[in-house]
């Protein structure tokens, strides 16, 4: 972790952007390396830190918050609906079919690369306020869902839909990162704790006719300080025993989805527990063998949602006794 005197150095010395955070670049990688170097600084440099006795750090914060906005916002384009105004850069992340970025307020805006996609988006606001919808009456399940903000609405032809959510960014890494950052699988009493609140997100998401479509690593978020699950990328949903609209060539889809048959809840099953086999280490034998329970061919021989969790709890009672929080972080990475 950096000290005060060595965050102080680096701001202070920084004569651009670039100086800081390297060349401007739309790589999502790059940029997620230039948000975490903005946030180990600030988190030395914060007047919250630092106290109210040190003007030269406050400073130093103020110049570093222009240095990264200057640095994520090289080009700007302002989208606006009937209802608010969203400035954005660059694209901070990339995904199947839309661009995610940031706005001032905060906001991250998803942006579809393509107008001949904007059915998609479309259907990821419907799964949205019927999320929202059946959430008023189950509070306890909105923290599994992101938060729709605004809309672009209807669009001119030729012109692109755009979704407006809540941030979701401080703290959380998607299960792609976490993969990456432990190579060799997760630890099962780790892992376990996020499978439990992903089962819930989509036992909830079921239980008000949804079906994910797109149960993958880049779609889940999790915030490991907070044990906190986040199911995102709803723009593959649609109503149970209807076909998916679309399909991506980066995900591996159960047998029903290959045959162009409809999808159930069964669907987000399978692929919730192709992340299970994904995630988990190769001598976490007991759970591996449940998850592979899970993802027969067939969609009927499959474990409905609501007692897979009342199963998969049963079995981690077996294997590790009285439930406990386990703390979990991520390995911190080089500046």
């Amino acid at each position: 972790m950096l000290t005060t005197t060595e965050a102080l150095d680096l701001v202070e010395r920084a004569t651009s952007p670039e100086a800081l955070f390297g060349p401007r670049t739309t790589d999502p990688d790059r940029r997620r390396e230039a948000r975490r170097r903005y946030r180990a600084l600030s988190s030395v440099l914060h007047p919250d830190v630092v106290g109210p006795a040190n003007p030269r750090a406050h400073a130093a914060q103020a110049e570093l918050t222009r240095l990264h906005h200057d640095w994520i916002n090289t080009t700007t384009v302002t989208l606006t609906t009937r209802t608010g105004a969203y400035r954005i850069g660059e694209p901070f992340a990339v995904g199947s079919i839309a661009n995610l970025y940031e706005a001032d307020g905060p906001y991250v805006v998803k942006v579809v690369r393509n107008p001949g996609l904007n059915p998609l988006i479309h259907g990821e606001w419907q799964a949205l306020r019927t999320l929202e919808r059946f959430t008023d009456r189950n509070a306890w399940l909105r923290p599994f869902y992101p938060r729709l903000l605004d809309t672009s609405g209807e669009t001119a032809k030729g012109s692109r839909a755009f979704t407006v959510l809540d941030p979701l960014k401080e703290g959380f890494v998607t299960l792609e990162e976490v993969h990456k950052a432990f190579p060799d699988g997760l630890d099962g009493r780790d892992y376990a704790w996020m499978h439990r609140r992903l089962l819930k997100a989509l036992a909830g998401a079921h239980q008000a006719g949804l079906v994910h479509g797109a149960v993958t690593r880049d779609n889940v978020l999790v915030h490991p300080e907070q044990h906190g699950i986040v199911l995102v990328g709803w723009s593959f949903a649609v109503r149970e025993n209807e076909r998916l609209m679309a399909t991506s060539k980066t995900i591996e889809y159960p047998p029903e989805v290959q045959n162009n048959d409809p999808v159930t809840a069964a669907t987000d099953v399978h692929m919730a527990h192709k992340l299970m086999l994904d995630l988990l280490r190769q001598n976490e034998d007991r759970q591996r063998r449940f998850a592979k329970g899970c993802m027969q061919d067939n969609p009927g021989r499959r474990p409905d949602p609501q007692d897979l969790i009342r199963e998969y709890d049963e079995l981690l009672e077996e294997l590790y006794g009285p439930r406990t929080f386990r703390p979990f972080t991520m390995p911190k990475t080089g500046e």
